[in-house]
């Protein structure tokens, strides 16, 4: 198995610290469901400040009632109408189209979540 090494922020390294057992089985995963034009848009600032508040907010380790009530932020979300109204329009370009495709599954990863936390509320009660 080769062994990379590579150079990233504090505080990445710091919120990265507790799934570096999973970073190879993650990046994996990465590469093998992003095209490259995908990949780029994880860059954007928009896109990449939205993956930080998601995990950010899933490393805190939130309560089923926490994640129930969880949401990105204004900006965050006015990104995505944007983008949803180009898709509408038919005025998206392919980057801004890669970039909808990342929203869109962050957007399913957390109805997920939320649907096993509303579970979980609902069996505790």
């Amino acid at each position: 198995m080769a062994q990379l090494t590579i150079q990233v922020p504090d505080e990445l390294a710091n919120r990265l610290q507790p799934i570096l057992h999973r970073l190879p089985e993650l990046l994996s995963q990465l590469i093998e469901t992003h095209t490259p034009e995908t990949l780029e848009f994880t860059n954007s600032s928009d896109t990449a400040n939205t993956y930080t508040e998601v995990l950010d907010f899933l490393i805190k380790q939130p309560t089923p009632e926490q994640i129930a009530k969880f949401k990105v932020s204004t900006q965050a979300q006015k990104r995505l109408e944007d983008l949803l109204e180009k898709n509408r329009m038919g005025t998206i370009s392919k980057a801004e189209n890669s970039e909808l495709d990342i929203y869109e599954q962050l957007d399913q990863l957390m109805i997920l979540l939320k649907a096993r936390a509303y579970s979980v509320i609902k069996n505790d009660k």
